[in-house]
């Protein structure tokens, strides 16, 4: 995609042919999270058991990668934007090698707390050693999985969406085809159970970043890795942090919030950690679609932002806030309506029934505050408003809903917690505003 096109072509086209391609990769991957629990559910409960308290550190180590590649996103735009072709290789190339970096310490600390973490929620040993297992393939995967969405938020700073969008449903592809090979054997693939769960993903993973590798070394791109380019630049970096850290904190966040849930369910029933996990599985069928959009508008808002066309960059914030906003009403409309079904994908039994129905209901009206959370933090990364963007999730994943959870599950039970998140984004989305019309008067772009 050339400046030119960036620059003139309608918003709503531009936007749909940026956005369109992340939607349906993200909705792909939903689905292959989701497949891949309905076959690990078939184990036995205890293996999806153990899958659902490995997921908040395995959706933090998938945080760091999507989130840093935010800002890799954010800066290419940006200074393409601004016409500074030469920077916008150096935050690729700087933004690559941080990245394996981070795969490579993700791996190691990870593959390290497992145990302890893990025998922190369950006393079944049996749990225990089938999320040690899981988690010591999957996390070994971890710089595949860093470089590979480096490359993909590279390629859609420079609007090669079809092409991430292929790649990611190739990898996604593969691990579903290779799941039920793996975990229940087929001819001479021995039986693996939960392990073979794990190496799917890492498979599919792999074919994902050697489908990357294969097109930038064979064709042409307006963004190239530079070995000039890696000569130390803290200014640079900084910025590349400044904007992926927020980033990276709106999806790692939720890993916290669900490992302190986690603490308040089991005083319960571990069945409603069961229903906790399963939610989160769901609520990807949502919020992916939501990601997909922003991933597709934030090149757009950083490259109108860089060529300081301000009402270009309010037009696109208006139409992404109306997409959104459809987005989370039809899935808070299916919540509401179908929450028997959903749960009934897992093999819900009649207690997780009971408690999952109403949970889903409550929590699905958070997703309409939800809508302002996701767009207007999009717009701050795009400008290197880091600090904003970082108020706000903050506000959305931590500082009203963890306390607000424990205060209100004493008297309201599991109501009061899914409650809090009603509140946390009702209260974060006031705030963006606030923060938004601080900018327009203050940013002569938006002035």
């Amino acid at each position: 995609m050339n400046d030119t096109f960036m620059k003139t072509k309608p918003v709503f086209p531009l936007l749909v042919s940026m956005a369109l391609p992340n939607v349906i990769s993200m909705l792909v991957n939903s689905l292959y999270n989701i497949v891949d629990s309905l076959f690990v559910a078939q184990i036995n409960e205890q293996a999806m058991t153990a899958l659902s308290l490995v997921f908040p550190i395995q959706n933090f180590v998938n945080a760091v990668a999507i989130g840093f590649g935010v800002g890799i996103n954010a800066l290419v735009a940006l200074y393409r934007g601004a016409g500074d072709h030469d920077k916008a290789d150096a935050a690729a190339t700087h933004g690559m090698a941080l990245s394996v970096l981070h795969g490579l310490l993700c791996t190691l600390l990870a593959t390290a707390i497992m145990p302890g973490f893990l025998a922190r929620f369950t006393a079944d040993s049996t749990i225990v050693s089938m999320g040690v297992t899981y988690s010591a393939i999957v996390f070994f995967f971890a710089i595949v999985n860093m470089a590979s969405l480096a490359f993909e938020k590279i390629f859609q700073a420079v609007g090669r969406m079809k092409l991430t969008m292929l790649a990611l449903i190739s990898g996604c592809v593969c691990n579903i085809l290779l799941d039920p090979i793996l975990i229940f054997g087929l001819g001479p693939v021995p039986a693996l159970g939960i392990a073979g769960a794990a190496l799917a993903t890492g498979i599919g993973q792999t074919v994902t970043l050697v489908l990357y590798l294969v097109v930038y070394c064979t064709t042409a791109s307006p963004v190239r890795l530079r070995r000039k380019a890696l000569r130390p630049d803290a200014s640079l970096e900084g910025r590349l942090y400044a904007i992926g850290v927020p980033a990276i904190l709106n999806l790692a966040l939720p890993s916290l919030l669900v490992t302190f849930l986690n603490d308040l369910l089991a005083a319960f029933s571990e069945s409603y950690v069961v229903v906790l996990g399963i939610y989160y599985k769901l609520q990807t069928f949502v919020f992916m679609p939501a990601s997909g959009l922003t991933q597709g508008a934030m090149p757009i808002m950083g490259f109108s932002y860089g060529a300081g066309n301000g009402k270009r960059l309010q037009h696109i914030l208006s139409i992404s806030l109306r997409v959104c906003f459809v987005i989370m009403a039809v899935g808070c409309v299916l919540f509401m309506a179908a929450p028997e079904w959903l749960l009934g994908l897992f093999d819900a039994s009649e207690e997780m029934l009971a408690i999952g129905v109403p949970s889903l209901r409550i929590i699905s009206v958070s997703f309409l505050p939800a809508t302002i959370g996701f767009i207007l933090p999009t717009m701050f990364q795009s400008m290197g408003q880091g600090g904003y963007s970082l108020a706000v999730f903050l506000l959305r994943q931590l500082v009203i809903t963890l306390p607000a959870a424990a205060i209100l599950s004493g008297p309201f039970g599991l109501t009061g917690i899914w409650a809090s998140f009603i509140l946390a984004e009702s209260i974060a989305a006031g705030v963006a505003l606030l923060f938004y019309n601080k900018l327009r008067k203050a940013d002569p772009v938006l002035c």
